[in-house]
């Protein structure tokens, strides 16, 4: 015959009136535990996908977006170099080219337009793709440096086609002795090539330090805060 069960007395440091159960039962699968990212950091969560990271594979797919369309941008930024830029007149005496304004700084004019429009349309391009995503990432900043290099480079050659005939000699026969003529367009500072990518890379961090989306704070109680009377 076995003793009967007698529940234990209750624990020291319980105060007489207080109904709790003393001894809590352990978690059960029955208890709620979030699963889901959703549930851990709101409707806007991004779930992990199978590559280790949240939304890894996405966000690849959107940078290689990015890098296309810049890309075919560059193509605005060739334009506007072949029309704005300053062109450097030439002469011909029928033996030799020279340059009619020996002084000139029509050459330097045209660096500079090509900076100044790359650096431009870079910053334009990462507000855009910033509104787009609403965040930064090392995928999206990545894929506007790459976007903006291709660009520049297809603006450089574009442009190059669009402006002044590239023979010279032929040219200037075709203008003949003594008339001026415009020279090729070229761009003699490479380093041009990468206005585009640094207005982009400086406009994403100024954006997203600004009003990219902000960690949420941890929660960290108040020991020293007084507490309720116990009945």
């Amino acid at each position: 015959m076995s003793a009967p069960l007698t529940p234990p007395d209750r624990p020291s440091n319980q105060q007489p009136g207080d109904t709790r159960d003393p001894w809590p039962r352990p978690a059960t699968e029955e208890d709620h535990v979030p699963t889901s990212p959703q549930e851990y950091g709101g409707s806007d969560a991004r779930p992990f996908d199978g590559d280790g990271g949240p939304g890894l594979r996405g966000e690849l797919r959107e940078a290689v977006l990015i890098v296309l369309v810049t890309t075919v941008c560059g193509a605005l930024l060739g334009v506007l170099w072949a029309w704005l830029a300053p062109h450097v007149p030439l002469i011909s005496d029928g033996k030799a080219v020279y340059l009619k304004n020996a002084e000139g700084e029509e050459s330097i004019g045209a660096d500079g337009t090509f900076l100044l429009l790359g650096f431009a349309l870079g910053v334009v391009s990462a507000a855009i793709v910033f509104l787009w995503r609403r965040r930064g990432g090392v995928p999206l900043v990545v894929a506007l440096v790459v976007g903006g290099l291709l660009a520049s480079v297809l603006a450089w050659r574009l442009g190059m086609l669009l402006g002044p005939e590239q023979d010279v000699v032929a040219h200037a026969k075709a203008a003949g002795k003594g008339v001026a003529f415009d020279a090729p367009l070229r761009l003699q500072a490479k380093g041009a090539l990468l206005a585009w990518p640094i207005g982009a890379v400086l406009a994403n961090l100024l954006l997203t330090g600004a009003f990219g989306p902000r960690d949420p704070e941890p929660f960290v109680p108040d020991w020293h805060a007084p507490q309720p009377p116990r009945d």
